[in-house]
């Protein structure tokens, strides 16, 4: 694997150690570059954002859902 780059293992510039994600893998929050992309949700600019990560996505979900049966009834 010499030569390659991986992008879900490799930091990127917005893997700073000041930002938060939410590992989809562990449940847990995790600090600056840790789990690979695919496997995580974020940057956060905090831990208690991140910590909400699937909170946030459920009621964006839900939003969604109900946007599109709206436009489906019109």
């Amino acid at each position: 694997m010499f030569g390659k780059r991986r992008r879900d293992v490799l930091p990127t510039p917005e893997d700073g150690e000041d930002k938060w994600w939410y590992s989809l893998k562990t449940g847990k929050v995790e600090r600056g570059p840790g789990s690979p992309t695919k496997d995580r949700l974020g940057p956060y600019p905090d831990r208690a954002s991140a910590e909400a990560a699937l909170e946030r996505a459920r009621q964006r979900n839900e939003q969604w859902e109900e946007e599109d049966r709206e436009w489906n009834e019109w």
